[in-house]
């Protein structure tokens, strides 16, 4: 049994054989001494990507077959015996020397149970990753309106100048006190991708755990290593409506369905070809990705 303060880097990928490398030579001066384990879990990629981390002896590797990000981590955890915190991380990030003990101080804080790090782009550009819970008025788009009113995403840039209490975080990289990944029962499976690290975040508050920004670490996150594509697009508008009507209520939820659905379709007339396809997934629960397995119901569950 490994130390409470060990922590566990949880890595899923899926044909990330360009970037996991970049990830794993990061890692020791990311811990900066402090103890801790790596585990891959590769969700069957066909890239190589498992072969290239099969025969290192910093990283235990779980092979598995697609069953999705939230699986991949909970699946990740399964795989080591520790009591410590876990480290989510995505494979196409970089975390910078000294991240990990800097994050660890935050979560030692009371009642905090996640720890979101400052995002950067490859460019070493701010890579706006807070975010507000979602409600009907955000449900329409307009983060570029920059209100907190309407946007979900924070894009100001003094939001990312001190530690603070957020809403949720993206989770390309998130540290989670074990107590508090245990209460929650790890990340919700159903949701296969997107929408997961919202539901934990949120869940997680549901508990009175805290999850905290801190710019005291910082990590590169290229975005979309793995790729966004039509059918995955689709996922996450479905998703999304799946969060929102699990939390609320029926007539609540029927009016952030018929804001997501609107959304999706001026977005489709404006250009965005893959919003055709999540709008006709929307209306019609047969076209919706099956690793979802959402319900049958015009609003999906």
């Amino acid at each position: 049994m490994t130390t409470p303060d060990h922590v566990t880097a949880v890595i899923v990928t899926y044909n990330s054989a360009d970037h996991i490398i970049d990830l794993l030579r990061t890692l020791p001066a990311a811990f900066a001494g402090s103890p801790y384990t790596v585990v891959v879990v590769d969700n069957g990629s066909s890239d190589g990507t498992a072969e290239l981390v099969a025969d290192r002896e910093d990283v235990t590797l779980v092979r598995s077959q697609n069953t999705g990000f939230a699986a991949g981590v909970n699946n990740g955890v399964r795989a080591v015996a520790s009591s410590g915190p876990i480290l989510v991380l995505n494979p196409d990030a970089t975390v910078t020397a000294d991240a990990v003990p800097a994050m660890l101080v935050v979560l030692d804080r009371p009642h905090v149970g996640i720890v979101a790090p400052l995002m950067r782009e490859a460019d070493g550009s701010l890579s706006p990753s807070i975010r507000r819970a979602p409600t009907l008025l955000r449900a329409g788009g307009l983060s570029f309106t920059q209100s907190p009113v309407f946007a979900e995403r924070v894009e100001d840039p003094k939001a990312y100048v001190e530690e603070a209490d957020i809403d949720w975080a993206v989770g390309a990289a998130l540290l989670i006190d074990r107590s508090c990944y245990d209460a929650l029962g790890g990340f919700d499976e159903t949701f296969f991708l997107y929408s997961e690290e919202t539901d934990f975040c949120l869940r997680a508050r549901d508990l009175g755990w805290r999850t905290v920004f801190t710019p005291a670490a910082e990590v590169m996150h290229i975005g979309g290593g793995s790729g966004e594509s039509t059918a995955t697009h689709t996922m996450k508008m479905v998703n999304r409506v799946r969060l929102y009507a699990r939390r609320h209520r029926a007539v609540a939820s029927a009016c952030y369905f018929a804001i997501a659905t609107l959304t999706e379709l001026r977005r489709a007339v404006l250009g965005h070809t893959p919003s055709w396809t999540a709008f006709r997934a929307l209306l019609q629960p047969r076209l919706r990705p099956p690793q979802l397995n959402a319900s049958g119901s015009l609003i999906p569950r």
